[in-house]
């Protein structure tokens, strides 16, 4: 709808490495004139970027492919006379290699306030790919596409399960949205595609949606794409590489072709996703990028890739730049006389060279600087999780952020709830999982477990599990936190708030048996400032009171119910048991009522959900292991398990994971195949997931329950 950033962008205003500050923009060929005689460094500048323009015009005229989405290169056409002599929109993409913008000016566009949006199912995304031009005739505001590797890898990985039910059948889809000032008038815009599609000999399958509420949850399974592509279970991991080429819109299909015989030649697996309607596509590919052979067997596809794209009139990059990992090539794409002058106009503004080198212009090899290496041999640690999907190490854990950013939004959802009151890098999921990766290096992060910076970065980690459920590589940092801790703090004090929290079933169990002593010290005034600064807490803090009478003890006095009906056991958490017995008393209510004969286990047990916060991973696995050890007999009988914790967890002083959550997640993460934990978690459930099949009555209160 609205093109390439340099296509928006107005004014800028910029400084050298030299110091010089400039605005610049459109230029006319007076103000250009104007501009050189007035002299100084501006004057200078726009005096020898006129020259190169003149000497490379016709050269830049014939070379540049006219294409929507031409983002390899300088943009140099920006300084031709057609153009303006656009400054600013020359320096943008230079990838931090001329200058530095301070600010920007950018030209606002239209938003159609009302939005229609069509999906088109063609038998795979070649078929598709071929139809792009007859459907951008229609005039789309935005064409996206995807193939059904994509759509396969979000099966594997339970990605968007109700959402991916709206697309219809098919092999590769196309997403085409419609804009107008009123719901009928992008709602006719659709139909007027939609009929003229029905009269052909083989029209797709197609689904109109109008409906808000529906087009997102569409859109959501398009915006997944990179990361649904990224750690497929049972599937070798993917890289980028080459992974924004650009083509002609009208040229998609047949070049899709060319690229997966090129892929299947090289035996690389990939799936294709991206903005059809500019000709941009978007792939993610199983490089091996760890041993020589892998390397010089990528080095020798992209080569041909680059051919690939060339033959089709393309571009090396269609929205990320070229970097080094494409600027290789460029000399392909433009010539040698071209790549001179995206020389010199580097030299232009950064004379001592010394504005991001070895990008874009005498660039890096594309096999030097590799993340990982045919040298990659990192350490393997002990450690207390075992981290079974990531190939049982922390070491491949730390690999699995692909950088989506998805962590990185200010509203909805959940993750990441730190980065969205700081807004710095470092506390985003992405940031803390680059930070782990780098001290795992040991480069530039030195000090391994005991690194100060990722314990800063983890501090305000709030151990959520955010993340684990709303990142599309499910990066689980609430895990990566408690293994960290529990090294960082080996053979060190942890902080008083650590010990007064983690072990807080303790205290909870001794406050018990005389809690209203235990009342006195926590919300008497002066006594309950004591209490806070021997624990650790802040003044501002209120300590909750301990209740006076137990879950447990108020469930053990009462007369049975629904003897010989099914049993379920209900989990009692620390917080339910020794602060809020009301709520999990609610919870034994609702499931006799609908027609449950409700057991709880007698002993003192606790999950130790808040030891994994403070990395107290040793006592955290021993209370686990008391705790299938009592339970044991009631494990291996067909009981269903539930579990009241979301409420629990609402009203606790640090909002956390629940107990059900702990039981599936540290529980698999640290045992063995075999054991009772494995049995436990397909026998344990959240009440509020069942209510539903109960009896009508519960489902309001499914549907009301805070979690």
């Amino acid at each position: 709808m609205a093109g390439k950033t340099s296509d928006n962008i107005d004014e800028l205003e910029v400084i050298t490495y030299e110091g010089h500050q400039l605005r610049v923009g459109r230029t006319s060929e007076q103000e250009l004139a104007k501009t050189i005689r007035a002299g100084g460094p501006r004057g200078e500048i726009y005096a020898k970027l006129r020259d190169l323009r003149d000497r490379h015009a016709d050269r830049i005229r014939q070379k540049y492919p006219r294409i929507p989405r031409r983002v390899s290169g300088y943009n140099l056409d920006k300084l031709l006379p057609e153009a303006d002599f656009h400054v600013a929109q020359a320096l943008v993409g230079t990838e931090g290699t001329c200058v530095t913008v301070l600010a920007a000016r950018c030209r606002l566009i239209p938003n159609p306030p009302a939005r229609a949006l069509v999906v088109l199912a063609y038998p795979d995304i070649y078929v598709a790919g071929d139809h792009v031009p007859e459907i951008l005739a229609h005039g789309p505001i935005g064409l996206e596409g995807l193939d059904d590797n994509i759509l396969r890898a979000m099966e594997l990985k339970g990605l968007h399960p109700r959402e991916r039910t709206l697309l219809p059948g098919g092999g590769g889809w196309l997403l085409v949205e419609f804009g107008g000032e009123s719901q009928q008038e992008a709602s006719d815009k659709a139909r007027e595609l939609v009929e003229v599609l029905r009269r052909q000999s083989h029209p797709p399958a197609f689904s109109l949606f109008e409906n808000r509420n529906e087009q997102e949850m569409v859109w959501r399974v398009r915006r997944s794409a990179l990361g649904a592509s990224a750690k497929v279970p049972g599937e070798k991991d993917t890289c980028e590489g080459w992974e924004d080429a650009a083509v002609p819109p009208d040229r998609v299909g047949p070049y899709l072709r060319d690229f997966r015989r090129l892929l299947d030649r090289y035996g690389y697996r990939s799936s294709t996703y991206g903005h059809f309607g500019d000709g941009c596509l978007h792939t993610r590919i199983d490089f091996d990028l760890k041993t020589k052979e892998g390397i010089a067997h990528f080095r020798s596809f992209v080569s041909d890739a680059v051919d690939l794209v060339l033959s089709y009139g393309g571009s090396l990059s269609g929205e990320h730049g070229d970097g080094q990992a494409r600027g290789e090539f460029l000399s392909r794409m433009f010539g040698s006389e071209l790549v001179h002058a995206f020389r010199e106009f580097k030299r232009i503004w950064d004379p001592q060279w010394k504005m991001n080198p070895g990008k874009v212009v005498d660039p890096y090899q594309i096999d030097e600087n590799l993340r990982y290496g045919e040298g990659y041999n990192p350490p393997e640690f002990k450690t207390h999780f075992q981290f079974a999907s990531d190939h049982h190490g922390f070491v491949h854990a730390m690999d699995r952020c692909v950088g989506v950013g998805e962590c990185r939004r200010l509203e909805h959802g959940t993750m990441c709830p730190s980065f969205m009151v700081t807004r710095e890098e470092k506390h985003s999921t992405r940031g803390r999982a680059r930070l782990l990766f780098e001290m795992l290096q040991g480069d530039p992060l030195k000090g391994g477990w005991k690194n100060e910076h990722v314990r800063e970065a983890l501090d305000l980690c709030l151990a959520c599990k955010g993340c684990k459920a709303d990142c599309p590589v499910n990066v689980d940092m609430a895990t990566y936190k408690a293994e960290f801790l529990s090294h960082y703090y080996e053979r060190r004090p942890r902080p008083r708030s650590a010990y007064a929290s983690g072990l807080i079933y303790r205290w909870a169990h001794l406050a018990s048996y005389a809690p209203e002593l235990a009342n006195l010290f926590t919300q008497s005034p002066g006594l309950s400032a004591l209490a806070k600064w021997a624990a650790g807490y802040s003044q501002k803090r209120k300590i909750p009171p301990f209740a006076l009478e137990t879950f447990k003890q108020w469930f053990e006095r009462r007369a049975a119910h629904n003897a010989g009906r099914p049993r379920v056991i209900l989990w009692a958490d620390t917080f339910n048991n020794y602060f809020h017995p009301e709520v999990a008393k609610a919870a034994v209510e609702v499931l006799e009522d609908a027609g449950f004969q409700v057991e709880v286990p007698r002993p003192n047990l606790c999950c130790g959900r808040p030891l994994y916060d403070y990395g107290m991973l040793g006592t955290a696995r021993r209370l686990l292991l008391e705790v299938l050890e009592v339970l044991r007999p009631q494990i291996r009988r067909e009981f269903r398990w539930w579990d009241w914790s979301p409420v629990a967890c609402r009203s606790s002083a640090t909002r956390s994971p629940t107990c059900c959550t702990e039981m599936k997640t540290p529980a698999g993460s640290s045992s063995r195949p075999g054991c009772s934990a494995n049995s436990w978690n397909g026998k344990r459930t959240a009440i509020s997931r069942h209510l539903f099949t109960a009896k009508p009555s519960c489902r309001r209160i499914a549907t009301t329950s805070p979690s």
